[in-house]
């Protein structure tokens, strides 16, 4: 009862935070240009200073594990692989294809995986998990920019690739907290202090824009590819990876990184991407949103069996 009660506890906030979203959309007070505006804000400002603050005050030499950053990325090129094989079985439109492998191997980490890590391990023992960062969110860029061209019919543009990936503001935060960790940068009281304020409203105001972004009128004419996306990204894929990672003895602080990651739902930014790319806009949409809403479930009972395993 203790292990439902937790895992009932990590989720619920989460789901509270989005349904409020949702709620303030409905009444219009959080729609259109403002829930744009708000979302650029969570990404461009309060994430990367989240990110920032996580790593900086990180012991980076007990945190960094090399067999969690090998899992992560062989996870993900894996999975990622794998899709550009199986989904041009299953689907035959182009526009969908790139759509449905990105959704599968591409996770909302940042937003959505590190309050998870957070509840499960507490604010001073996510330092694993923010480290991964670095690691998977330009992965990330460049698997979706290579999947959607190719099935776009061009070929990625390495350039812009590589341009995005240098002025993602995420990847930026990561690349000075690691920086100013490592250098030994002092902060000052009052600058340490602001980071730390500044950085706990990263999650409750990104899960609220996300809510107040979900559209369910948008949901209809894709059950096949929905019901094979949402299960590949929710169900399988984590399922495989935290398993083989448990095989491979990882535990708590370790396995959390690894449960995060895979068991997030779709990013959001997938759906921006999709759109710009002549990807399926409305499919990529729809995905976000249910993904979204069933990982609240899905993240529950994992979560839930883990600690019954004793793993978490």
């Amino acid at each position: 009862m203790d292990n439902l009660i937790l895992s009932f506890n990590v989720v619920l906030p989460l789901f509270i935070s989005i349904a409020l979203g949702y709620s303030l959309r409905c009444m219009h007070m959080l729609e259109g240009d403002t829930q744009k505006n708000l979302n650029k804000l969570c990404f461009k400002v309060f994430l990367p200073i989240y990110v920032f603050g996580n790593i900086y005050t990180t012991d980076i030499a007990s945190a960094f594990n090399p067999a969690l950053v090998a899992i992560a990325v062989g996870g993900i090129i894996g999975i990622f692989l794998l899709m550009m094989l199986l989904i041009p079985r299953m689907e035959t439109d182009n526009a969908r294809r790139g759509v449905m492998v990105q959704a599968i191997f591409r996770s909302n980490f940042v937003l959505f995986g590190m309050p998870v890590a957070a509840s499960l391990c507490g604010e001073e023992n996510i330092g694993p998990t923010s480290l991964l960062i670095g690691f998977v969110v330009p992965l990330f860029n460049v698997l979706a920019v290579i999947c959607l061209e190719a099935f776009r019919g061009g070929k990625p543009d390495i350039k812009r690739t590589l341009r995005g990936i240098a002025v993602n503001p995420l990847i930026i935060a990561s690349v000075l907290g690691i920086a100013m960790n490592l250098l030994g940068v002092p902060l000052p009281a009052g600058v340490k202090k602001s980071v730390t304020d500044l950085g706990k409203i990263a999650t409750p105001l990104s899960l609220i824009t996300l809510g107040a972004g979900f559209e369910f009128r948008r949901l209809q004419g894709y059950v096949r590819q929905l019901i094979i996306c949402i299960s590949g990204k929710l169900i399988i894929s984590p399922l495989i990876m935290v398993s083989l990672a448990a095989a491979l003895g990882m535990r708590g602080e370790m396995l959390v990184p690894v449960l995060a990651l895979f068991g997030s739902p779709i990013a959001v930014s997938s759906y921006t991407m999709a759109e710009q790319m002549d990807g399926d806009g409305p499919l990529a949409a729809s995905l976000v949103v249910l993904t979204a809403a069933f990982s609240i479930l899905t993240m529950f009972l994992f979560i839930f069996v883990l600690k019954q395993l004793g793993l978490v």
